[in-house]
């Protein structure tokens, strides 16, 4: 990696290159884009100006309407500029940035969806404890947890992207800059390594599938579609099967583990002391 160039700056290459396309494009993406925006600032002016819509269902719908503005702005202004001027081509921080918002957003509205769930099965479940459950300060601390959830894990994605290496092609076959498109860029690593990372995750891949294929087999179904016997048998799967295997999964591949394990039960003074224990038991 040290004789390689960095690259700084990537190319995004868009939908299409057909220049027929481009111009109809440019128009349905700016139609979508201005409605996206009106509709939602609508929303928001709404909700803050009507003292009656001042409830945590608005209140959320509210912080809907800001994210979707700002999850649309991380990536249709570049696309409407790519189509307009044929100018395709972003830095490298810019492209994580866009990166970093584009799934800071995104996550946070799919946490904010569950929200807005949850808010809505305490309105239908426990309508008399709806007010105290669902307090301004609960719908506050609510909201706030989205928006800092949703930043820790696109922050997590982006340090990862970060400490990829560019050194080859540049083009990016998406119209924005994210995670997949990014790490087919990277610079190819040997099979060689990739058998050795794949080594290392398979023990806890084998564990974690031996946990939650019975798990999700036995509680996912209906009650009434589901035999009494598979049920059993699952939960044997996970509650008798699996304790017992993941101690040997995980010590039979680890070569400290099991070096420890001889330095332990077959050391020479351990082996002595073990006999002297049996001849004194035996005399």
């Amino acid at each position: 990696m040290d004789n390689q160039t960095e690259v700084r700056k990537f190319i995004l290459l868009g939908l299409t290159s057909l220049q027929g396309l481009q111009k109809f494009l440019f128009m349905l993406f700016l139609l979508l884009y201005l409605s996206t925006l009106l509709g939602n600032m609508a929303i928001m002016i709404v909700v803050i100006c009507e003292p009656r819509l001042h409830t945590p269902m608005y209140f959320f719908l509210c912080n809907l309407s800001c994210l979707d503005i700002f999850f649309s702005t991380v990536t249709v202004p570049k696309v409407l500029a790519g189509l307009l001027s044929g100018h395709r081509g972003i830095s490298y921080t810019g492209c994580l940035s866009q990166l970093h918002f584009f799934h800071f957003l995104g996550s946070s509205e799919a946490l904010l969806l569950a929200v807005m769930a949850y808010d809505r099965y305490v309105a239908i479940c426990n309508p008399l404890r709806y007010t105290l459950i669902m307090s301004p300060r609960a719908c506050l601390q609510l909201a706030v947890a989205t928006w800092a959830a949703g930043f820790l894990h696109a922050l997590m994605h982006t340090v990862m992207t970060s400490r990829l290496h560019f050194c080859g092609p540049n083009h990016i076959q998406h119209f924005f800059c994210d995670i997949k498109p990014l790490v087919r860029l990277a610079c190819i690593q040997s099979k060689e390594g990739r058998r050795k990372a794949f080594s290392t995750c398979i023990s806890h891949l084998t564990v974690v599938a031996l946990l939650y294929v019975p798990v999700i087999f036995n509680y996912v179904p209906p009650s009434s579609g589901s035999s009494a016997s598979w049920t059993m048998i699952a939960t044997l799967m996970y509650n008798v099967v699996t304790p017992v295997l993941n101690p040997l999964i995980y010590t039979l591949r680890n070569v400290e583990v099991k070096r420890a394990l001889k330095k332990r039960l077959f050391s020479r003074e351990l082996l002595a002391q073990k006999m002297f224990c049996l001849a004194a038991c035996v005399g």
